[in-house]
């Protein structure tokens, strides 16, 4: 089967590798000129290292990574976990953004992988589906996955006005720094004050992730680094995070990642007979579930799985999502759940109660 996959991130690139797995002639259309990942690190549950683990890349992405054991904190630096579960339920492999993509544009081939090719719309009929690529020729193919992130021109097409909205008020900073004085094992999360949440883990060897975020964040003033240190401050108390505000306080400018987080609103379908959308492009969440790679890796499984067992393409696009999108209705109550945790303590109950439904479900 012809596939074409718009979109080399994460999640496209391990659709791409999955789904040669089942035989598929694979395209991706990449509109950057390289292979390269917006963000800094990325955490990796155990559902979505399977899936990894399938396409052969699951032992050298554990070699990337860290294993993260989250703990929650006050602002005081009172550690928080609920009570009831696992240590499984708080275990996930924080991986470099741009070592994960590097590896995934290898296993798929990077002759696979067209650079500077921008898919912006396709035209779908009985037989095929033919994609439109901005400056380039039309790529003509037997299946077209969606995997061009929350502004996706290929969702724009099959779900007219369902462009992607500002989650308002909402914030993040982040960045990848070399590792210094701080506490080896990290901070992870602390929820603070003002509805600031931040904190630090290894990434990779040598290498920490620090991140902040607050909700109804208000007007930004300053620089980069002057407007994360400010939520930053809402997580130190008595001696705490200290480490964090020196951390934030010598990252270079330029190395510092802000965004106004973006969220894409529930769709009333995902998939027509010869098209499918996965990840961002279909869900776009939130980041403070930090789960959104793993559950796009999940589409990649489910995907890969009804195309694999169904008697002909549409059908196994549409058992794909009913099966998704009736998980993201309870993906969404979950991470609204922990949106409005107002301290460390109702945050780890409710963060607990997201992992151990979406490790066992």
């Amino acid at each position: 089967m012809r596939t074409v996959i718009a979109g080399g991130g994460l999640v496209g690139l391990t659709a791409a590798a999955s789904l040669q797995s089942i035989g598929h002639e694979v395209t991706v259309l990449e509109q950057a000129p390289e292979v390269r990942a917006a963000g800094a690190g990325i955490g990796l549950w155990p559902n979505a290292l399977r899936e990894f683990d399938r396409i052969g890349v699951g032992a050298r992405l554990r070699e990337m990574g860290a294993w993260i054991d989250t703990w929650f904190f006050d602002p005081a630096g009172r550690p928080q976990r609920a009570a009831g579960y696992d240590a499984d339920d708080h275990r996930f492999l924080l991986v470099p953004r741009p070592g994960l993509n590097r590896l995934l544009a290898d296993r798929v081939g990077r002759d696979r992988i067209r650079l500077g090719a921008r898919a912006t719309g396709y035209t779908e009929t009985d037989t095929e589906v033919v994609v439109h690529v901005d400056g380039g020729a039309d790529v003509r193919a037997d299946l077209l996955i969606g995997a061009d992130g929350v502004h996706s021109r290929i969702r724009a097409v099959l779900v007219p006005g369902s462009q992607a909205v500002a989650h308002e008020g909402h914030f993040a900073w982040r960045a990848v720094v070399p590792a210094g004085r701080e506490r080896p094992e990290g901070s992870v999360l602390t929820i603070g004050r003002e509805r600031a949440r931040g904190g630090y883990a290894p990434v990779a060897p040598g290498q920490t992730m620090w991140m902040v975020n607050q909700f109804e964040a208000g007007p930004l003033t300053g620089t980069k680094r002057e407007r994360a240190l400010a939520r930053a401050a809402h997580l130190a108390e008595a001696g705490w995070h200290e480490d964090l505000l020196e951390m934030i306080a010598a990252t270079p400018e330029e190395a510092i990642l802000e965004n106004q987080i973006t969220l894409v609103p529930p769709l009333p379908r995902w998939t027509s007979p010869r098209v499918a959308l996965i990840g961002d492009a279909a869900h776009g969440l939130s980041p403070h579930i930090a789960a959104g790679g793993t559950l796009g890796v999940e589409d990649v499984g489910v995907l890969r799985a009804r195309l694999s067992d169904s008697p002909d393409t549409a059908t196994a696009l549409t058992r794909y999502e009913q099966q998704r999108a009736a998980r993201f209705d309870q993906v969404r109550e979950h991470s609204a759940a922990v949106e409005i945790a107002s301290d460390a303590a109702e945050f780890a109950e409710r963060y607990a109660a997201f992992s151990h439904w979406m490790l066992t479900t």
